[in-house]
């Protein structure tokens, strides 16, 4: 009979009896490369730590979410064993995970140059190649400390654990656990210590179960993300599973480099980011000014035929409307500072919520008018902190296109669900076609109104979004503090996703700004509230649309829609002509009189992005027509003047591309 205690685990939906002191990895007969890690009742653990009795235990596969955020964090710590091998003046930062891809925050005295990248990258190739062991080690504070006193950012980070702060900027992967813990990296032959970092794991087994990764580049970061902490040295890197995945990844940047909406931007003269103005706040020239007005006079149109009334509120606000929505108790770090005036404080508005509940509340309503849809192109301001600030889709200064839909609770699935179909096929008339809906549930540390109006609030979303039969993904925690919502997410033309549109449910600002109703009945109700943006911010899905068509945007949203290109300069007049028509039909057309020869007039006019360009020469004159070049080079010569214009509306009105 066997002495040694043994522990029940269940496997593969199959108990299980093991002896006391089995691994993780044991147990799921793992190899370290197909699978990285395990999950125990939910969480992750290393390969190498025992189970415990009782457990229900997964594989964690390489290639699985998880599985590739476990490799990425993996090779973040073999990156900050090279710099600090290489430089051993660098101090830690932070090192986690991100999408695609990780990264480390040092602090350095100078800059990292390319070279110095390069050598890093050689160096990690050398350490992964060495096959160190990843070990994890349980530390208290005071323990932690004494052996990271020459760390000051980790000393931090030790003051964090269990805080608020130990939650953002990448903080958790190092102290977000209930206890602290560092990592050995150890030399596989002799067991001695060849590195270490605070970090909660887990981690793959060695450092050879990192398949494939590259360092990307290296800028400028404050520290935890705030401009009054100090600027570090962050390194970005990629790795995947496999080197045909990672080839397929840098393939796809390739692609999005050539899309840069900021790069476009520029070569296309549509927007630009004056420093005078301050950090994420565009300014539209005109060939954008166009574009933004075309979205917005659709969006306008398609508003007033779905029946929404359009409003307009300012700009700022007493604290006291954030007093009662709760913004300034859930959202005060999101808010730009408070200016004095008058004895009293004012702030620039964040979200324009509260300001419709004010034109709801500006007097008695009735059941007669509702649903009662409300709508705006409002200006919001947030204090993005400075290291996520992105082009035009992470701004301090948007325009959001804003609807607040009030209801009575019998009529809230069916707005809902008609709702979406609005936003989806609204979405689709600019070009996006491939969706999924994301479901944002309760953040169980911040939230107001009970537990049951979110339950009954949450699974309403939950029916109307599997009513459209699109995948649904769960976004556990990810609600505002006011109540759950639906994300639509978008797949562009190289099958990045961007979050459009959100509709979010909200029994609780209604209840705190007392908002009521006269029932059929004659009493006094509760509305329900549905708030919905459907671009996000018209500036960032301006840029996702730049981003998706590369640029060349179909004629409907093009800045310019036709170039005339007179073959020599006595054809000029003619193509002015041609182009008053075209104006009095609404098209947008310029004629290239400039003294440049044809060849390059055409192509600045590719260059440029032109949908259409319309030549003419002798023989188009002298029979009223034009050649009719497309944007991608294919041309139909000894077309009609009245032809080719209609040509052109036809393609404008069904907003197709070309």
């Amino acid at each position: 009979m066997s002495t040694v205690p043994e522990l029940r685990i269940t496997l593969a939906g199959a108990e299980r009896v093991v002896a006391e002191g089995t691994t993780y990895g044991d147990a799921l007969g793992a190899d370290g490369r197909s699978v990285v890690a395990a999950r125990a009742d939910g969480e992750l653990r290393d390969l190498a730590a025992p189970v415990a009795g009782g457990e229900v235990i997964e594989p964690v596969a390489v290639d699985s979410p998880d599985g590739r955020a476990i490799v990425r964090h993996s090779t973040a710590h073999v990156m900050a064993q090279a710099v600090q091998e290489l430089f051993p003046e660098a101090k830690l930062g932070i090192g986690p995970p991100v999408e695609n891809g990780f990264y480390y925050d040092f602090d350095v005295k100078n800059p990292f140059t390319p070279d110095d990248l390069k050598r890093i990258e050689k160096r990690m190739r050398e350490i992964v190649k060495q096959g160190q062991l990843f070990s994890r080690r349980p530390v208290s504070d005071d323990d932690a400390r004494e052996e990271l006193a020459a760390e000051p950012y980790k000393l931090e980070l030790i003051g964090l654990k269990g805080g608020a702060g130990a939650q953002e900027d990448g903080a958790d992967v190092e102290v977000g656990g209930a206890e602290l813990s560092i990592y050995d990296n150890l030399d596989p032959k002799s067991g001695d210590l060849c590195w270490k970092d605070l970090c909660r794991g887990p981690h793959v087994p060695t450092t050879r179960s990192i398949p494939a990764f590259k360092l990307m580049r290296s800028g400028g970061a404050y520290w935890r993300g705030s401009e009054k902490n100090p600027q570090l040295q962050r390194i970005y890197g990629t790795a995947w599973e496999s080197r045909e995945k990672q080839d397929e990844y840098l393939h796809l940047l390739e692609e999005a480099e050539k899309r840069d909406h900021r790069k476009l931007g520029a070569e296309l003269d549509l927007f630009s980011f004056p420093d005078e103005l301050g950090s994420g706040l565009p300014v539209f020239h005109p060939k954008g000014g166009v574009i933004r007005r075309v979205m917005e006079d659709y969006s306008r149109k398609r508003h007033e035929e779905a029946g929404y009334s359009f409003v307009n509120t300012p700009h700022i606000t007493k604290s006291k409307l954030y007093e009662i929505s709760g913004h300034l108790d859930w959202y005060k770090d999101g808010m730009f500072p408070a200016m004095e005036l008058e004895g009293a404080e004012y702030y620039l508005k964040p979200m324009n919520c509260p300001m419709h509940n004010l034109i709801f509340r500006s007097r008695g309503r009735s059941y007669r008018e509702l649903p009662l849809r409300l709508f705006e192109f409002g200006t919001v301001y947030r204090y993005e902190k400075s290291g996520v600030i992105h082009g035009l889709t992470r701004v301090r200064g948007m325009t959001q296109d804003d609807a607040h839909i009030y209801c009575t609770h019998d009529q809230m699935r069916d707005e809902l669900k008609s709702l979406l179909r609005f936003v989806l096929d609204l979405l689709r008339d600019y070009g996006l076609e491939d969706f999924y809906l994301e479901l944002s549930t309760k953040d169980p540390e911040k939230f107001v109104g009970s537990d049951e109006v979110w339950e009954e609030a949450t699974e309403t979303l939950r029916e109307v979004a599997e009513s459209e039969k699109l995948e649904l993904v769960l976004d556990p925690g990810g609600a505002a503090f006011y109540g759950p919502k639906i994300s639509v997410q978008a797949r562009d033309a190289i099958g990045r996703t961007w979050q459009m549109s959100t509709i979010q449910l909200d029994f609780n600002l209604p209840e705190l700004f007392e908002l009521e109703y006269q029932a059929a009945d004659g009493t006094r109700q509760r509305p329900v509230k549905i708030h919905r943006a459907l671009f996000g911010s018209i500036e960032r899905f301006f840029g996702v649309l730049v981003e998706h068509y590369a640029g060349a945007f179909p004629p409907w949203l093009a800045p310019v829609q036709v170039v005339g290109i007179p073959i020599a300069e006595a054809h000029a007049p003619y193509l002015q002509d041609v182009a008053k028509k075209a104006r009095e039909r609404g098209i947008r057309i310029e004629v290239d009189a400039s003294d440049d020869r044809m060849q390059k007039k055409i192509r600045n006019a590719q260059k440029s992005k032109v949908p259409f360009m319309l030549l003419a020469g002798d023989e188009d004159i002298a029979n009223g027509a034009v050649s009719f070049r497309f944007r991608n080079g294919e041309q139909k010569n000894g077309v009609p003047v009245d032809e080719a214009i209609n040509e052109i509306v036809e393609a404008i009105e069904r907003r197709v591309q070309v």
